[in-house]
Formats: structure tokens, C-alpha cells, sequence
């Protein structure tokens, strides 16, 4: 595969994560009715599905979700932080996001949904954990675990919807875009 077709596969499949993390910035502005609607696990997925070098997936993604982070809490308390209480176990989820996506091979309606759901259990089951912020409302026991994950259930269910939409945007619209325009294609893709 020739490096022009390298780049431009890599530079759109960025610039479509980027403009996805970008409508983080609406749920902001909405954060009871929106909460948890993101595309932070469709970029996951979507980021670990077509970067053929993994590294990149895991790189593009995690730092695109990261500097939104910087931008919200800048939006949220007016001063620039870099992290807050259990930002490692966030990343280690959409890290854990990025890898379920390498798996889909074939983006079709069903590995897809899977995908998704498969995604927002991994985020339910470790972002949810009370032991992991210090700020926690629920005791650092496995009974506080369980009540952390049932009042946990309103926001992932936003996250599964905004997971459908927003995997219907990037998987469908990167479809989309290689049927028309073979230099997004991968290697592996043209050699068929």
C-alpha cells in the first residue's frame, strides 16, 4: 500500500474521532437529559475496528478522549486539570473499549451492537467500582458495588443509546466513505 493511501486513511479515520468527541461538549451543555449519551465508546470501538496498527487506535483514541476531558472539567470548575479520582480506571475501560473493537472484523449491524454492548458492560462493571473514587457515595464493599452498579443502570442505558447512534455514524459513514473512495481501504481490503 502506497504512504499517500496510509495517510489518508489515517488522517479521516482521526478527524472522524475528533469530530466525535467533539458532541461531548453538547451532553455538557445538557447534563441531566444527556447524561452519559456520548460517542466515548463508539470512538472506542470504531477507533480499535479500522486502525490496521493497533498502537494508533489505542494512541489516536485515548488522547483525543483525554484532551475533551481537559476541556470539560475546564468547563465544569473554570481551571485547567489534567486528571481526577479515578481517571486511570476510565482510560483502562476505553482501553479495554479500543480492544473489543479489534475484534470486529466485519461491520455489519450485529458485531457492531455486540461490540457496543460488550463495551458498556466493561464500562458499567469498572467505572462503577466505589473502591476505585474517593469521593464515593457507596460504601468500598462488594454490598457498595452492587448499589453503585443498580443506580449506575439510568446512565448506561444513555450510554448504549449514544453507543447505537453514534457506532451508526462512524461504522456506517467509514463504510460508507470506502465504497466510494478505495485510498480509505485497507490492504487487506484491496488484496480481495
Amino acid at each position: 500500500m502506497s504512504l499517500q493511501k496510509i495517510n489518508a486513511r489515517t488522517i479521516v479515520l482521526i478527524l472522524m474521532i475528533v469530530a466525535a468527541a467533539a458532541m461531548r461538549f453538547v451532553s455538557y451543555k445538557f447534563p441531566y437529559v444527556l447524561s452519559n449519551f456520548t460517542p466515548v465508546g463508539a470512538i472506542a470501538l470504531f477507533g480499535g475496528a479500522y486502525f490496521t496498527d493497533k498502537w494508533k487506535a489505542y494512541l489516536v483514541v485515548l488522547v483525543t478522549l483525554f484532551a475533551s476531558d481537559v476541556v470539560i472539567n475546564y468547563l465544569y470548575t473554570s481551571t485547567w486539570s489534567f486528571g481526577y479520582d479515578g481517571a486511570i480506571w476510565i482510560y483502562l475501560a476505553f482501553a479495554i473499549m479500543v480492544f473489543i473493537g479489534s475484534f470486529i472484523k466485519k461491520a455489519d449491524v450485529i458485531n457492531v451492537a455486540l461490540g457496543s454492548l460488550a463495551s458498556v458492560g466493561v464500562h458499567w462493571l469498572i467505572v462503577d467500582m466505589p473502591w476505585v473514587h474517593d469521593a464515593s457515595i457507596y460504601p468500598h464493599t462488594l454490598a457498595g458495588y452492587g448499589q453503585s452498579l443498580i443506580a449506575a443502570i439510568p446512565f448506561e442505558k444513555n450510554m448504549v443509546f449514544g453507543d447505537l447512534i453514534f457506532c451508526t455514524i462512524l461504522f456506517g459513514g467509514f463504510e460508507l466513505a470506502k465504497s466510494r473512495y478505495t485510498v480509505l481501504r485497507s490492504q487487506q481490503e484491496l488484496a480481495v
